[in-house]
């Protein structure tokens, strides 16, 4: 090989590994869709406006971690020391304690999203794996086990969150719509809706809230004794909508709303594309925290995917998404009943 041919060689080694490097780096959307253009690196110094007993006004939003290779399913670890999230582009599932520090929580996670402990302190996730998509046991590895793999003897399309019940009852989302698992039983799809995303809860567990991409609100069912869900009704509405013909493809695609986490006063809590919106118990919209937000100005919006409480008195949210990580400390604080 002359000189000529081995600087165009190193010209190409390079390119192709710079390639490499910035598709590690990409970040997935909400349903897992890509997105590695990063556009403008994150803030640092961001401030929250007054949301009274969520937030006091001024309050530092900071940046835990960037970049990271994808960022979903965020959830506290139950000792308090830190969050698990879903590194998609590395297939992990890692962890960040309290002072930043990052590390592997397990080594394969077969296309992890969303995560959720039950009862038992075991770790379950939705797979995504080419193999087939399923819900299944991620940790501890003696545990590890498939849940569930199909519905109505059909495959599952794009799972997306879960929640698991104090009785360890799980809700989850696809593009098709919710489905429910009772320990022992079948899953049954309990709701026949297009694009859902996040679904939560709430603290007495009568109630399930989910996110609604393509829709104006977030909507709520009453939870009935047998798992099924009745009574689906617009909770709040999003500040967050989608703006057809906008410059930036994000905003055209849908309005964002995507994890959801709940406190112990039953606020509701939903990552969109303003940030984390904040309802009330009764709908009300009580504001936004601008927390893993920017990029709006180039058009190149960079927003919140997923959150969760944290720490030691759950009251760090902490939000994942364009492969960083951001938290707050809220006056007020995650629910102590359920891991998530």
């Amino acid at each position: 090989m002359d000189s000529r041919s081995r600087r165009t060689f190193a010209v190409l080694a390079f390119v192709v590994l710079a390639a490499a490097i910035a598709g590690a780096q990409g970040g997935g959307r909400g349903r897992g869709r890509g997105g590695a253009d990063q556009g403008p690196p994150p803030p640092k110094d961001v401030t929250a406006p007054a949301i009274p007993g969520v937030v006091a006004a001024g309050t530092h939003i900071e940046l835990v971690a960037y970049p990271v290779a994808g960022t979903e399913g965020p959830i506290r670890l139950l000792d308090g020391s830190g969050v698990l999230w879903t590194e998609r582009n590395v297939q992990h599932i890692s962890k960040v304690d309290l002072d930043g520090n990052r590390s592997t929580f397990v080594e394969s996670a077969e296309g992890a999203n969303g995560l959720a402990w039950d009862s038992k302190g075991r770790l379950l996730a939705v797979l995504r794996p080419s193999s087939g998509e399923k819900v299944a046991v991620l940790y501890p590895p003696a545990s590890v086990a498939t849940l569930a793999d199909k519905v109505d003897g059909k495959p599952f399309n794009a799972l997306n969150d879960l929640i698991v019940s104090t009785k360890d009852d799980i809700y989850f989302t696809d593009t098709q719509g919710i489905y429910f698992l009772r320990p022992g039983g079948q899953v049954r799809k309990v709701a026949d809706l297009k694009n859902m995303n996040g679904v939560v809860l709430s603290k007495d567990e009568k109630t399930l809230y989910a996110n609604h991409k393509d829709g104006e609100y977030l909507l709520a069912f009453d939870v009935q004794p047998d798992g099924s869900l009745k009574n689906q009704r617009n909770f709040g509405k999003y500040k967050s909508v989608t703006i057809p013909g906008h410059a930036d493809p994000r905003m055209t695609e849908d309005n964002g709303a995507d994890g959801m986490a709940i406190d112990e006063d039953g606020r509701v809590y939903t990552a969109t594309n303003v940030g984390v919106e904040v309802f009330s118990p009764k709908g009300e919209y009580l504001g936004a925290i601008p927390i893993g937000l920017w990029g709006a100005e180039q058009n190149r919006l960079q927003k919140p995917q997923n959150l969760t409480f944290a720490g030691p008195d759950r009251k760090w949210l902490y939000t994942v998404g364009s492969n960083a990580i951001y938290r707050v400390k809220l006056l007020a604080s995650g629910i102590k009943s359920r891991g998530k």
